[in-house]
């Protein structure tokens, strides 16, 4: 299955000079947050792909106009042509807002999905906004990553884990792809096409 991740910023190849052989072959799109809702329902138009999403710290503004023919899966394993893609959005918590977590209220989080990942046998895809800690996040509080997520990837052993939040653009020393154990980690900051599933 071909993946198309996204997340932070609009890609100008996807959006600005839009071609509709730029995604024929992208059979699902996983959005890791802080995207225009605009965005996410021209993509959600232009292509026959799902478009499945969580939310970013900047994302306030879906309460009043979410994206339009998406997904959200925050908080639930959403299975797609066996697929299972587990959705936790948000960062860490260093400002007043939706969509920040303190690492307890990240944990309580996923604490509550013990029965889905139970009847589910774990997930194949952790998709998430922040990274998890100490494997492709930073070091000031804003963009470091959640502990609980290492702990899912130690556990569940996923195939893949999709975050943003975390720019490539202004931290050019950080890895767009990291390996953790089983796990391929990828940085999805702009786009990155990937495979996995069938």
């Amino acid at each position: 299955m071909r993946i198309l991740a996204i997340s932070d910023h609009e890609s100008p190849y996807l959006w600005d000079h839009f071609e509709k052989d730029h995604i024929k072959d992208i059979d699902l799109i996983l959005s890791c947050g802080d995207l225009s809702a605009e965005y996410l329902s021209f993509l959600a138009t232009m292509t026959k792909a799902p478009v499945l999403y969580v939310h970013g710290n900047h994302d306030d503004h879906y309460q009043a106009k979410p994206p339009e023919g998406c997904i959200c899966i925050e908080d639930q394993i959403y299975t797609f042509r066996g697929l299972r893609i587990l959705g936790l959005g948000g960062s860490m918590r260093y400002t007043e807002g939706h969509h920040q977590y303190t690492p307890l209220e990240m944990e309580w989080r996923v604490r509550k999905l013990w029965l889905s990942l139970k009847r589910s046998n774990g997930f194949d895809i952790l998709l998430t906004h922040a990274p998890a800690k100490g494997i492709g996040d930073n070091t000031d509080l804003p963009h470091s990553g959640f502990p609980v997520f290492r702990h899912l990837l130690e556990k569940y052993r996923p195939s893949h884990m999709i975050h943003g939040h975390v720019h490539l653009n202004y931290l050019p020393m950080h890895s767009r792809i990291l390996h953790f154990e089983q796990t391929q980690v990828i940085n999805a900051y702009e786009k990155y096409i990937f495979e996995a599933g069938d």
